[in-house]
């Protein structure tokens, strides 16, 4: 069946559910404690030591306010001077916080040019605090910029490679402050599923109640939704242990059928619960090729005309068999082979899915991107 797929560019994927094979998935796999997540860092900096590929002062004048600003700290005036500089570059900081992560520990950043800058190739970041959404200072990054893009001129060529504005620097900031905030600190802890579903949430709980009453003589999980599930901790055991055990149990995972398509793309991706009622399905394509040419007229002789190029042009119309297939499966080998059979293109396919689903015989979600 894999043979068929590449022969006719058809990319599917098969979303197998987990009571597929083996003993399903981790619960930690499919979940996320609520509350525990990452926070979102930004600040403002310079970027100095470029190769005269930085910000042109007259272009921008924040990156002149700014080397100003740092020069005025560090006692050193230059506010009547013309500075032509090029190897100083605005750009913004970003960076994520992760949970728990303690005054000393180390994350890395990510640094975007902010002016007219052609590269941030060779510089290294100025001392930049990192703020969060209450405008207080959480980290502070400085450190040499790594960019994997690159941006040659010539000219009459040009060659560049991913993007040269921007850049990492691993392991650039140095956390200053802690976000307030401890698993021991809930009552009750809340795990959020990855991908909601009601199936999906009542074998986690089922799973977690048979664990815990075995070992702790009592059920600890209840689902609330489609998207969590609540779990009371056993009074002698930490949070951080508690979740830990819960996390390394096996469950099994569902999901709703689904068929995404990327028009752009070609891209079809089919789950494997997706059904299709018997339908007879009729593809053709019609094709309309136009080509412009062009032809000397000549005028008679002595005629006291001109010589002209007149536009020709050439339609020619081809229009193909549409054969008329029944297409009906309960699953999603029976579906590929059928479309397989048709011998169409992805963009064919796509066409198809469309009208099976306005004709309601595909049982499934519809995404389009």
């Amino acid at each position: 069946m894999m043979r068929c797929l590449t022969l006719f560019a058809l990319f599917i994927l098969m979303s197998l559910p987990a009571s597929a094979g083996g003993d399903g998935v981790r619960i930690k796999d499919i979940t996320a404690v609520q509350g525990v997540r990452a926070n979102q860092l930004i600040g403002y900096g310079l970027v100095v030591g470029l190769n005269g590929t930085g910000d042109s002062l007259r272009n921008s004048p924040f990156t002149a306010q700014s080397l100003q600003s740092m020069l005025d700290q560090m006692g050193v005036n230059i506010r009547n001077a013309n500075s032509r500089t090029k190897n100083i570059a605005a750009v913004l900081v970003t960076a994520d916080l992760p949970p728990f992560a303690g005054p000393g520990s180390r994350i890395d950043v990510t640094v975007s040019s902010l002016g007219d800058a052609t590269s941030l190739a060779g510089g290294s970041l100025v001392m930049t605090p990192l703020n969060g959404a209450d405008s207080a200072i959480y980290a502070v990054a400085q450190g040499p910029v790594a960019v994997s893009g690159f941006s040659a001129t010539g000219r009459a060529e040009s060659l560049s490679q991913n993007v040269p504005t921007t850049g990492r620097i691993p392991n650039g900031a140095l956390v200053e402050r802690e976000v307030a905030g401890s698993l021991d600190d809930e009552g009750t802890l809340v795990l959020e599923l990855r991908n909601p579903d009601f199936s999906t949430a009542v074998r986690i709980a089922d799973a977690i109640n048979d664990y815990t009453t075995h070992k702790y003589g009592k059920r600890t999980a209840r689902e609330q939704d489609l998207r969590s599930v609540a779990l009371e901790r056993p009074y002698n055991v930490n949070a951080a242990r508690f979740l830990a055990e819960i996390g390394e149990l096996f469950t099994h995972a569902d999901g709703p059928a689904r068929v995404v398509i990327d028009e752009r793309t070609g891209t079809v991706v089919i789950g494997r619960d997706v059904q299709i009622a018997t339908v007879a399905v009729s593809h053709g394509s019609l094709t309309v090729r136009i080509t412009e040419g062009a032809k000397v007229s000549q005028p008679e002789p002595f005629s006291d005309g001109q010589t002209v190029v007149v536009p020709e042009s050439f339609v020619t119309v081809n229009q193909e068999g549409a054969n008329l297939a029944i297409m009906g499966g309960t699953n999603l080998e029976t579906l590929v082979r059928g479309l397989n059979m048709m011998g169409l293109r992805p963009t064919g396919i796509i066409a198809i899915l469309q009208a099976i689903k306005t004709s309601g015989a595909l049982q499934a979600e519809l995404v389009v991107q």
